[in-house]
């Protein structure tokens, strides 16, 4: 059997977002620009799924764009605020364990010139919203702060966070990287404070190469790419109508189950950590109370991550040691939170899906258990 526990990394595509993707490739596959029945057929399709994205974090259809992912979202946020900004200030704040596609971005808007401001968590790990407001001057642009972490499953509180940013600067921009609590969360944008979110469709059971930025009415951001009229001009380029129908499609068919899904995710990591307690060695770094249900890190005492992949790979067990994006790199976001060395190169990330079964997170805690005394052996 095999068991796949990186969801986090990406998800198996839905029946319901290959179907959409098939019918858009076979049928409607037309230029959504064009003037004819075709293209109209095809723009149906865009505005179908815009409207079941809408309603999945409260918005208006209109304020949603398509994006070929996540990282080209946060792209847009931050280096579009910038530009379009510039004169009214030059500070961005955001923390030190986003994602690396917002990282990296600030890491190159400092390069240009702007003041990046880096929030670590407090002693707990967590985060005080009082922190970002006390980072906020009358210069600031934008703060980012992601919804959930990828690695940790921390649910960091982004609305209390905006609410205590606008109270200091209410010019000043509030953006999330929701990937990781999009559609998986009882998240709405309406009355949070947030004015731009980013998520991506494969997160959610959708194809690769599809996402969206959401941006509050009002706000203005300057595009990354220019073009032609597509997407009001502001992200230009013919629109992917397979991915974006079924990106749609995989919205339809699990927000309805959403509370449902979230408390299956609940049960599985009660399990798995009751069956996790029990293997000495095992270290969780999990606290219901602040964290996500559906992301669970661990450590494995004198167990390197990558030793233990390929071990439980064997099995057909899959997991992963972090972000999927840090290639083997040491975790900057356990390091944050004041890991020591021995944990942060042990650490195994276990992500569920709505496919997740109890017989799965058993068959993982079994094979990890006989992991240590098998691998130990071979002073591995």
């Amino acid at each position: 059997m095999e068991i796949y526990l990186d969801n986090s990394a990406t998800t198996k595509v839905c029946p319901e977002a290959v179907a959409a993707a098939v019918r858009a490739m076979e049928q409607e596959y037309g230029n959504a620009a064009s003037l004819h029945r075709k293209g109209f057929l095809a723009e149906q399709e865009i505005l179908s799924a815009k409207r079941s994205i809408a309603k999945a974090i409260a918005c208006q259809p209109e304020e949603l764009y398509f994006t070929s992912g996540a990282t080209e979202s946060n792209n847009w946020a931050l280096i579009g605020a910038a530009m379009a900004h510039k004169r009214r200030g030059n500070r961005f704040i955001t923390t030190t364990i986003e994602h690396a596609s917002v990282l990296h971005t600030m890491d190159y808007l400092e390069s240009q010139g702007f003041e990046v401001v880096r929030v670590s968590p407090n002693a707990d790990g967590n985060f005080d919203p009082q922190m970002f407001a006390d980072a906020v001057n009358d210069r600031t642009i934008l703060v980012s702060c992601m919804l959930v972490n990828n690695e940790t499953g921390l649910r960091l509180p982004v609305e209390a966070i905006a609410k205590a940013v606008k109270r200091k600067n209410s010019e000043t921009l509030m953006h999330t990287d929701a990937v990781q609590g999009f559609l998986k969360l009882p998240f709405r944008v309406k009355n949070t404070g947030i004015d731009l979110l980013s998520a991506s469709g494969h997160k959610v059971y959708a194809p690769k190469g599809i996402g969206i930025l959401y941006r509050r009415k009002g706000v203005r951001i300057l595009p990354l790419l220019h073009g032609g009229e597509q997407q009001n001009g502001e992200r230009p380029g013919t629109d992917n109508v397979p991915l974006i129908a079924a990106f749609g499609a995989a919205v339809e068919a699990y927000f309805p189950h959403q509370r449902a899904y979230l408390d299956q995710y609940t049960a599985l990591c009660s399990r798995l950590c009751g069956r996790l307690a029990e293997i000495p060695g095992v270290s969780i770094h999990h606290d219901a109370e602040r964290m996500v249900p559906y992301i669970l890190n661990i450590s494995c005492e004198r167990l390197r991550s990558e030793v233990l992949m390929h071990y439980l790979e064997q099995a057909e067990i899959y997991v992963s040691s972090g972000s999927a994006c840090a290639r083997g790199e040491k975790s900057h976001v356990l390091r944050a939170m004041g890991l020591p060395d021995t944990e942060i190169d042990t650490a195994l990330r276990i992500s569920f899906s709505k496919d997740t079964t109890p017989e799965m997170v058993d068959a993982f805690a079994d094979r990890l258990a006989t992991a240590f005394t098998e691998l130990e052996k071979i002073g591995r």
